[in-house]
């Protein structure tokens, strides 16, 4: 399989559809919903486990109404079962936020975006990333973080100041794809990439990061016209 992975999907890429459970709607979603009709921007992060991607997802949300004014929609995917993520948003509500439920990670793999394995001593970006290589990757997140810290040490603090517990569900999702890389795609109404955004660079150098505003409200204004 790897050796013909092509890496997540590039402007100029068609999306494929995809068909997800709403989560703060009923019913379900899909990607063709908004083919032919109006641009929207993707987003597909890890569990609500993830403090980096609720950060991602609130960050995206706040944009929603800006992106609505260009005509543009926005969808955020987690990799949480339906049942968890409709608890988890019903006590920390985005207004405005379109999202749906992938638990077993089909919209992550339709785009192109891989589930990292960690091992013990091998690297083989961005499939396989040796434990001591991500422990020695410091993220600084002034205001948040007391100071730079490795992933896990990054995640058990914001967890604890997020007031965020590990459920059962979470387990199960951490177990499957802690390591499942996550992008932002924007597609115009044809459904075709024209920006994205993703931790699945050549040099990693996005992992746990966000797009910066000015770069994704140039791509929507683009899009919108």
């Amino acid at each position: 399989m790897i050796e013909h992975y092509n890496g997540p999907l590039q402007p100029g890429d068609r999306a494929p559809n995809v068909v997800l459970d709403a989560i703060t709607q009923d019913g379900q979603i899909s990607i063709d919903d908004f083919r032919g009709r109006k641009p929207v921007l993707v987003g597909l992060f890890r569990g609500l486990h993830c403090p980096f991607c609720r950060r991602q997802i609130a960050a995206m949300a706040q944009l929603d109404g800006v992106l609505r004014e260009k005509g543009i929609e926005s969808l955020t995917v987690v990799n949480t079962p339906i049942d968890r993520a409709r608890l988890y948003f019903r006590y920390h509500p985005l207004p405005n936020l379109l999202a749906a439920s992938d638990p077993e990670r089909v919209s992550h793999r339709a785009f192109g975006l891989p589930n990292l394995q960690f091992t013990e001593d091998e690297d083989e970006w961005p499939h396989k990333l040796a434990k001591k290589t991500a422990m020695a990757m410091l993220i600084d997140m002034p205001g948040e973080l007391p100071t730079a810290m490795d992933p896990w040490a990054a995640s058990a603090f914001l967890d604890k100041a997020d007031g965020y517990e590990i459920m059962q569900d979470d387990e199960r999702m951490i177990a499957a794809g802690e390591g499942q890389l996550v992008g932002e795609f924007l597609l115009d109404r044809d459904g075709i990439v024209r920006w994205s955004f993703t931790e699945a660079t050549a040099d990693g150098h996005n992992m746990f990061g966000m797009p910066r505003r000015e770069e994704l409200m140039s791509a929507a204004s683009n899009v919108a016209h």
